[in-house]
């Protein structure tokens, strides 16, 4: 079922994507919208590639990096998946366009917690 290396590095990998993904979204100016929304949304992209090259950065070494896929899951993908659900909450979005978000999030949120308590036992070793 794959050592704990193999999950950290699957987890560091699979948000690094993730994160590529988003980034690339939020630039495409179709996505963007209002002129008053372009920097802020230049801003969350500068961000989201940022986080990007943080967890490509920390698959080099994921045991010693493993605390930075809690740092993912909170805030980042619970503050994203908060985002999404206060946008639908106030009427803003749809469930079709939040949901995804939703899905991707627990996904992830799953994958990078259990690729870290599996890591944790390596450092008993």
């Amino acid at each position: 079922m794959g050592t704990p290396v193999w999950w950290l590095k699957t987890s560091f990998i699979t948000g690094a994507v993730a994160d590529a993904i988003v980034g690339v979204l939020i630039v495409i100016p179709a996505r963007v919208g209002e002129t008053e929304f372009r920097y802020s949304m230049g801003l969350a992209a500068s961000l989201m590639f940022g986080w990007t090259l943080l967890l490509l950065w920390g698959s080099q070494r994921p045991v010693e990096r493993k605390g930075i896929l809690l740092l993912t899951i909170f805030p980042v993908i619970t503050g994203l998946m908060a985002s999404g659900a206060y946008q639908y909450a106030t009427g803003s979005f749809t469930l079709a366009k939040v949901l995804p978000t939703m899905i991707v999030g627990v996904g992830l949120i799953a994958l990078l917690g259990f690729s870290y308590f599996k890591a944790r036992s390596l450092e008993h070793e």
